[in-house]
């Protein structure tokens, strides 16, 4: 069964999206945005699935996760690890092979290897990027967009404490 595949990120000048395993920023809209678009379906019998890696689950506020709305699937490399209230696989392939008729769109929501492996997939349907303005001194990186997304629509902007951001979606 093949679901519209996205990433999803947001990232600095420098793409970095993390530092020591967190955001480096707190903005608000971003965050509406990014519910906004993981959780929006056009079958209102279907969820969309969010994939992340253990790392960025375990960033999530222990009372905020699972993530509502959505599908949540965690990777780790052990099959023993466990995170209530989500699914756990061992790699990219078999979450994405998991996805049925249930499911309308799949996201990955990161963290840095979890978008490197899944942005090389043939089947990746578009990235949404949060591009935020400055450099955040990350430890963590988004990959290049590969060239074949070189169609780009800008969504939206936003300001929000000193900080300029836009909403970018780069499809093929």
């Amino acid at each position: 069964m093949n679901h519209p595949l996205y990433l999803i990120a947001a990232a600095d000048s420098r793409n970095g999206i993390g530092i020591h395993g967190r955001l480096p920023w707190s903005l608000k809209g971003d965050l509406q945005f990014f519910q906004e678009i993981t959780e929006r379906t056009e079958d209102l019998m279907r969820k969309n699935m969010i994939i992340m890696g253990w790392v960025t689950w375990e960033s999530l506020p222990a009372g905020k996760r699972p993530l509502p709305g959505r599908h949540n699937v965690v990777l780790n490399l052990d099959s023993r690890y466990t995170a209530p209230g989500a699914t756990v696989f061992t790699s990219l392939e078999t979450a994405l092979q998991s996805a049925d008729k249930t499911i309308e769109k799949i996201f990955v929501i990161g963290g840095g290897r979890t978008y490197r492996e899944a942005i090389l997939h043939p089947d990746v349907t578009g990235v949404y990027l949060t591009r935020v303005q400055g450099d955040f001194n990350c430890d963590t990186f988004f990959p290049p967009i590969p060239k074949r997304f070189n169609h780009i629509q800008r969504l939206g902007a936003k300001h929000e404490k000193n900080i300029a951001y836009e909403f970018l979606l780069y499809t093929a």
